[in-house]
C-alpha cells in the first residue's frame, strides 16, 4: 500500500469503490484510493445498501471531526460494524462517552496508564519481547506478524494482572472481533457469527474476572476500574467489562501493526541498520513507523446539529467517517507522504488520534514500540522478506496478518539496543 499520491490504479473507478468492503485491505489499495478522493471530493457520500456516511480523507477535516465532540459525537458508535444500530455500550464505555463524562472516566485510567506507572512494567516487557524474537535467531523463516500479536497481551495482560495461560485465547477474540471478515479468524456463520463469539468469549472472561475480584480490585488496571466512581457512584460489571474490553482491543490494533509494517516496508533497504546503529533516529523513527502503519483504519461520528465540512453541508444525525490513513499520507500535511522517511521531523501523524478521544494508550505504545525495535533491530541485522507479506482483511485494522523474514544474530548488540538500558 505505497502507491504514490495523486496515481490511482483505479482511475475513474474511484468513486466507485467500496470502502466498507475489508476485501479492499486485504488485497486491494486503499491509499491509492483516498488520494484520488482526497485530490477530488475529500468530504464524499459514500453509500452502504439503504444506509450511507460520509467519508472525510484529508488531514485537516478528519482532525477537525475528531476534535469537536459538541459537533461530532462518538455516543452511538465509533465503527462501520455498528452503522446505523448505535453502540449498547454508549455512555458506558470510554470510547462511546462524549466530554464531560469522558474526561470522568479517562483521569483515573489515565494515571494508572502514565509513564511512572508504566516504567514499573518496562523490565518485563523487555523480557517478553526478546522471548517472542528468540525463535529468528534461528535463521528463519520467522513469522514476526504472529510474534508481534502476542505483544498487547503481553504487555496488557501484564496490566490487567490476567494469567499468561488466557493471553493466546484472549488475543485470537481479539483480533477476529476486529478482523470478522479474515477467513485465519471466521467462523462457520460467518463475519456476523464471528464478531458475536468473539464478543461472548471477550466479555464471559471479564464477567468471571469481575465477579471474582470486586472483593479485592488489586493495584492493576482493572482494579482501576473496580475502584473508579462517576457522580459518586461504582462502574457496574457491565460499565467494567466493556471497559476491560475497550483497553484490550486498543492494545491489539496498535503496536503488533507498527512493527510489522515497518520491517516490511524497510526489510532489505539498510534503513534498518541506520536505524540501529544511530540512537538519535529512535524517536523520529517509531513515530514514522506509527504514521506508516496508522493501525486503525477508521472512527465514525454521527453529527449533533447541521455543519459544514469543506463546504459540504451534513444534517444532524448523519455518520461520519474518518480514514487515519488517509489523514498521514495527506500530501498537504507530509513531505513526500509515500517515502517511509527515519528521520522525519516534524511529523503530525493523527495515528493515535486527536482531541478528547485522543489514544489513553498512547504511553505504553510508544514505550513498548521503543522497547520492541530496539530488540529486535538492536539484536539483528540483515532483515529480508522470505516470503510476500499477507494483509488481514478488515476495514478496521490496517493490519498484516502474516510476515515471513529471515536474519541474522549480531555479534554485538547494535547501539540502539545498548542506548534502550
Amino acid at each position: 500500500m505505497t502507491a504514490p499520491a495523486g496515481r490511482c490504479p483505479f482511475g475513474a473507478a474511484a468513486a466507485d469503490v467500496d470502502l466498507v468492503d475489508a476485501e479492499l485491505y486485504g488485497s486491494g489499495d486503499p491509499h491509492a484510493v483516498w488520494a484520488a478522493h482526497r485530490r477530488d471530493s475529500p468530504v464524499r457520500w459514500h453509500r452502504v445498501g439503504e444506509r450511507g456516511f460520509w467519508s472525510v480523507t484529508r488531514h485537516a477535516d478528519i482532525s477537525r471531526v475528531l476534535r469537536e465532540h459538541e459537533t461530532f459525537s462518538s455516543q452511538q458508535g465509533t465503527l462501520l460494524n455498528l452503522l446505523g444500530a448505535g453502540d449498547p455500550a454508549s455512555g458506558s464505555q470510554l470510547a462511546v462517552t462524549d466530554p464531560p463524562r469522558h474526561g470522568e472516566m479517562r483521569e483515573p485510567l489515565q494515571r494508572a496508564l502514565s509513564i511512572r506507572a508504566i516504567d514499573h512494567y518496562q523490565g518485563d516487557i523487555r523480557e517478553l519481547v526478546a522471548e517472542l524474537l528468540a525463535p529468528l535467531a534461528d535463521g528463519g523463516p520467522f513469522d514476526l506478524a504472529a510474534a508481534m500479536a502476542n505483544l498487547p497481551m503481553a504487555v496488557t495482560g501484564t496490566m490487567m494482572a490476567i494469567p499468561r495461560a488466557d493471553w493466546p485465547a484472549l488475543t485470537h477474540a481479539a483480533i477476529a472481533a476486529l478482523a470478522a471478515d479474515d477467513p485465519a479468524y471466521q467462523v462457520a456463520g460467518g463475519p456476523a457469527e464471528t464478531l458475536r463469539r468473539s464478543h461472548r468469549e471477550i466479555f464471559a472472561y471479564f464477567h468471571d474476572v469481575v465477579v471474582a475480584r470486586r472483593g479485592n480490585p488489586g493495584d492493576d488496571l482493572i482494579g482501576t476500574l473496580l475502584r473508579m466512581r462517576i457522580d459518586g457512584r461504582g462502574l457496574s460489571d457491565g460499565q467494567i467489562m466493556a471497559n476491560c474490553y475497550s483497553l484490550l482491543i486498543g492494545a491489539i490494533v496498535t503496536t503488533p501493526q507498527v512493527v510489522t509494517a515497518a520491517v516490511a516496508r524497510l526489510a532489505g533497504t539498510g534503513e534498518l541498520d541506520r536505524w540501529a546503529a544511530d540512537p538519535g533516529l529512535a524517536n523520529t523513527a517509531v513515530e514514522e513507523a506509527v504514521r506508516w502503519a496508522s493501525p486503525t483504519n477508521h472512527f465514525m461520528r454521527y453529527v449533533r446539529r447541521d455543519t459544514e465540512l469543506a463546504g459540504v453541508p451534513i444534517r444532524a444525525g448523519e455518520p461520519v467517517v474518518v480514514w487515519l490513513g488517509s489523514a498521514n499520507r495527506d500530501e498537504l500535511v507530509f513531505t513526500d507522504p509515500f517515502h517511509f522517511d527515519i528521520a522525519r521531523k516534524p511529523n503530525k501523524h493523527i495515528a493515535f488520534g486527536v482531541g478528547p478521544h485522543y489514544c489513553i494508550g498512547h504511553t505504553i505504545a510508544r514505550v513498548t514500540l521503543r522497547i520492541a525495535f530496539a530488540e529486535l533491530l538492536g539484536r539483528f541485522t540483515g532483515l529480508e522478506q522470505a516470503a510476500a507479506p499477507v494483509r488481514l482483511r478488515s476495514n478496521i485494522i490496517a493490519g498484516i496478518r502474516e510476515l515471513r523474514i529471515t536474519g541474522t544474530r549480531r555479534s554485538v548488540p547494535a547501539a540502539l539496543l545498548d542506548a534502550s538500558g
